[in-house]
């Protein structure tokens, strides 16, 4: 596509510690590919809009409209209709996103196992695969992945690659677009990628902030705030997993990790987890109060510090034993027994909107973040 940026790179979140550049403007192609994506950003949430509408929403100029639909047109990836009852008989030309004029690979990778899904424009996924990780195999499996991907819908314009991982190099991103067809992938962390997704195309953004908690082999969190995921020096911001809790002071990851899931519940019923499966059992039943009684304290350091509107928590559990958590955690917040004050502050929770906290999802939507539509720092 003849007007998307040139170079793959990571979203722009919130710098730390680095002196504030000079303002520098745009170049002319700079802002033509920036009025591209408001108008595809106004039509993907908004619309059908006319071109009236998309003024509106816009700010931009007639003739300036009309150009970026012709182009978008030109590139499939907005349709037009007549829309009908304006008063008088009159009629007017409205566009609405076309999902299928392109597609995105988003893979979401733990040390041991990956996700991996086929999203379109609108985020809609189409396909979804799981696959075995070795460590030490890594590029070459997702790499295989994505290939099997991409061959299974041969035909439809896929732009791009993204990858949700808490330890994947600059390296492995040069290996992968060595021996790839799919441009060099752009990548993001678990939890900005789980928040990107709900950004996008999740429930609508509460004002103040969101807070998200994906649980996995550790636990992990992140922020968005105004629309922007925050990071932290080093990216190191929401390694709650490290954190000392509860009344034994222990560390996060030992008591609220897939680890101690697993020793508590055995092999068999966590692979039963791990595919969805909803159950219920007495080591499930403990391992969810001990892990919320844990849990609750990053929780209230997030509310005295952030004061998200919501904290979301998401992962690979089933939905079934998430609501059973968030449950547990409203009843921990209101026990005095173990902490000497109620928390009636503490943001509401609730489970992530997508399967997996979202995370492959994420990761696919990243291509379109950093080419067609608007990054987090713009929207």
């Amino acid at each position: 596509m003849r007007y998307l940026r040139s170079g793959p790179r990571r979203l722009h979140t919130q710098e730390v510690g680095a002196g504030r550049a000079k303002t520098v403007g745009l170049r002319s192609g700079e802002i033509a590919d920036r009025n591209i994506r408001v108008i595809l950003e106004a039509i993907r949430r908004h619309g059908p809009l006319t071109r009236t509408e998309l003024g509106r929403h816009s700010g931009l100029t007639g003739p300036g409209i009309t150009n970026i639909l012709r182009r978008l047109a030109e590139e499939k990836l907005v349709t037009s209709n007549r829309r009908n009852g304006l008063g008088g008989g009159a009629t007017a030309t409205e566009f609405a996103l076309r999902p299928e004029g392109a597609f995105s690979v988003g893979v979401k990778l733990r040390q041991r196992r990956g996700e991996i899904v086929l999203i379109d424009l609108s985020g809609q996924v189409h396909d979804r695969a799981y696959f075995d990780v070795e460590p030490s195999d890594k590029v070459r499996l997702v790499h295989a992945a994505a290939r099997d991907m991409v061959d299974r819908h041969a035909g439809l314009p896929v732009i791009g690659l993204g990858i949700a991982a808490n330890d994947w190099t600059e390296a492995e991103s040069d290996a992968i677009a060595a021996i790839s067809t799919i441009a060099r992938p752009y990548v993001e962390n678990e939890c900005t990628a789980s928040l990107l997704a709900e950004r996008t195309i999740g429930s609508a953004m509460p004002e103040g902030g969101l807070a998200m908690i994906i649980i996995d082999d550790d636990v992990q969190a992140g922020f968005l705030i105004r629309g922007v995921p925050y990071s932290g020096v080093h990216g190191r911001a929401g390694s709650i997993g490290e954190m000392l809790t509860g009344p034994d002071n222990v560390q996060l990851n030992t008591v609220v990790g897939f680890g101690s899931l697993q020793a508590r519940i055995g092999e068999e019923d966590f692979a039963r987890l791990l595919k969805g499966e909803e159950f219920s059992c007495p080591l499930l039943s403990q391992w969810i109060r001990e892990a919320a009684g844990h849990l609750l304290d990053p929780i209230i350091a997030m509310a005295g510090f952030f004061a998200p509107s919501t904290v979301m928590i998401g992962g690979d559990l089933p939905q079934g034993v998430i609501e059973a958590l968030i449950h547990q955690l409203s009843i921990e917040r209101r026990d005095t027994s173990t902490r000497p004050i109620i928390t009636p502050w503490i943001s509401p929770m609730r489970p992530a909107s997508f399967s997996g906290g979202g995370v492959a999802l994420g990761a696919a939507l990243l291509p379109f973040l950093n080419t067609l539509l608007l990054p987090p720092a713009s929207a």
